[in-house]
């Protein structure tokens, strides 16, 4: 009868907390204002190339640009050779001096494909990509591309998913699983880990271990390049770019187990790059942002982490490496989230979920 009591004040104690934080997340939630600008097909990535204009592109093949001030949507022509299979596509987008960036699945013939970068100069009405990198080998699978693009001076980082092979994170001689780090015309700066003692890295790769990695960008506090990864069922992360460095899947696993249930090694042991917060249960990272603005100028040089599963935006304060505070900022409010853009003048905050582009300001 003592048993039954205890078990009863244990549920109803556990009730009362999680009634709590779901109350909690609501309120907090109710001090913004959502509002959906325009309608997309599965949007993937965004890059602002003004005040006023979004570049987008959906998974499907299409590249626009949304004024989002009158909502005006136009699409811009472009040659890329893409194959829009699985989790493939067109993916990440960036601008930067008048040029555009794109990471893609690019089609290599008989269902394989590589994550690949492409480079074009701006404009409004078609885009001449050229490649300036591909991930290799080609692989049949439409599994963990990541990808995700950002840009630190003269150099470009991206994220090159496993494609599902596991293993494959570990093998130096192969791009994917790993972050690459080239100049911004594509060719090999001199200081990467292969030529800095790493000899059996390919030239392009900066680091090792990644899984499925769709979360990339430059602080603008610190100077550091921050990443989130997919884990499997468990496991996904956030974490700091590091140069020769390793995250060590499928050597461990990061919290999480395989999708069977059976184990895949460890959450983190030395010799292997520690990530800052880790997640588990997965709430399926998406993209990241170093926030800076004055719209939430009380979050400057926090992290703020979307997902997709979870369909959350979270926020970390981890300035503090041994003591990250996380806080919800909302939960299914939006549906996935897939992206997220800071207005580059009134901080106001841009995400592409739930085939839409929405907007996030203070009420």
């Amino acid at each position: 009868m003592v048993e039954d009591l205890n078990f009863l004040k244990v549920k109803k104690f556990l009730l009362i907390i999680i009634l709590i934080s779901i109350f909690a997340t609501n309120s907090f939630s109710k001090n913004f204002n959502f509002k959906k600008l325009v309608k997309l097909d599965e949007p993937w990535g965004s890059s602002f190339i003004n005040n006023n204009e979004l570049i987008i592109t959906e998974k499907s093949g299409k590249i626009k640009i949304v004024d989002i001030k009158s909502s005006k949507v136009s699409e811009i022509k472009h040659n890329l050779n893409f194959l829009d299979y699985g989790q493939g596509g067109l993916l990440d987008i960036l601008f930067k001096d008048n040029f555009i960036y794109v990471s893609y699945s690019e089609n290599r013939g008989n269902w394989k494909s590589s994550t690949s970068i492409a480079k074009a100069k701006y404009n409004k009405n078609i885009l001449d990509f050229k490649n300036i990198f591909q991930a290799e080998p080609p692989i049949d699978s439409g599994y963990h591309f990541g990808s995700r693009l950002a840009i630190k001076g003269e150099y470009l980082f991206a994220s090159a998913g496993e494609r599902g092979q596991g293993m494959i994170a570990q093998d130096t001689s192969n791009h994917p699983g790993s972050i690459i780090r080239i100049y911004l015309d594509g060719s090999i700066p001199d200081d990467n880990p292969k030529f800095e003692g790493k000899s059996d890295w390919l030239p392009e790769v900066y680091q090792i271990g990644i899984r499925n990695p769709q979360g990339l960008t430059l602080s603008p506090f610190d100077g550091n390049i921050y990443i989130s990864n997919h884990g499997a069922k468990g496991g996904d992360w956030f974490g700091e770019v590091k140069k020769g460095e390793n995250y060590g899947w499928k050597i461990l696993g990061w919290g999480g187990t395989n999708y069977t249930g059976t184990k895949i090694g460890p959450k983190w042991k030395s010799g292997f790059t520690k990530a800052i917060q880790y997640w588990v249960p997965s709430i399926a990272t998406s993209a990241i942002t170093i926030y800076k603005g004055k719209e939430f100028n009380e979050w400057n040089g926090h992290a703020l982490i979307t997902s997709l599963k979870d369909k959350s935006l979270r926020k970390l304060i981890f300035n503090d490496k041994s003591n990250v505070i996380e806080e919800v900022i909302f939960k299914n409010k939006i549906g996935r989230i897939r992206d997220i853009q800071v207005h580059p003048r009134n901080g106001k905050i841009y995400f592409l979920a739930d085939n839409k582009l929405w907007l996030m300001e203070k009420n």
